[in-house]
């Protein structure tokens, strides 16, 4: 019986050690730093992202409004005909996405986005330029630290 307990205790210590690792991992991250992260791109600029952040697409309202309306008729009357139907077909779907595409347009605006691509964190801080989102955190952490 004692050695049984004694490999309980044992299991328990590592088990214990790796949650305490794992844990301390986590909290020194970049990303748990930082609590609202908003990147701004487009199409042309791809990132690399790091999980958790917003992604605003600053074309995806334009490559919608495409979608919409490919393959309309000419006459302006069966085109209306047919872009009622197709939104009307899309029904709370397709309001949500172009509502969702012209407030991430409205947000990146607000927040004074001059350059693509943008790392924002918490509203405050932004990385232009850089496509890999954790390393754009990193670097406004670093910045952070020395001058909170």
């Amino acid at each position: 019986m004692p050695a049984f307990s004694s490999d309980l205790i044992s299991c328990r210590r590592t088990l214990g050690l790796g949650v305490a690792l794992a844990a301390s991992l986590q909290a020194f991250s970049p990303a748990s730093f930082a609590t609202d992260i908003v990147v701004v791109t487009d199409s042309l600029h791809p990132v690399r992202p790091m999980g958790g952040e917003r992604l605003i697409e600053l074309d995806e309202a334009s490559h919608f409004e495409a979608e919409l309306s490919a393959a309309l008729p000419t006459n302006p009357e069966q085109a209306r005909e047919f872009a009622k139907r197709r939104l009307n077909q899309g029904g709370t779907d397709v309001q949500r996405r172009i509502a969702s595409a012209y407030q991430g347009v409205a947000d990146a605006w607000s927040m004074g986005i001059t350059s693509i691509p943008a790392v924002v964190v918490d509203r405050r801080y932004v990385v232009y330029g850089e496509p890999d989102v954790a390393r754009a955190v990193a670097r406004i952490e670093q910045h952070r630290g020395i001058q909170p």
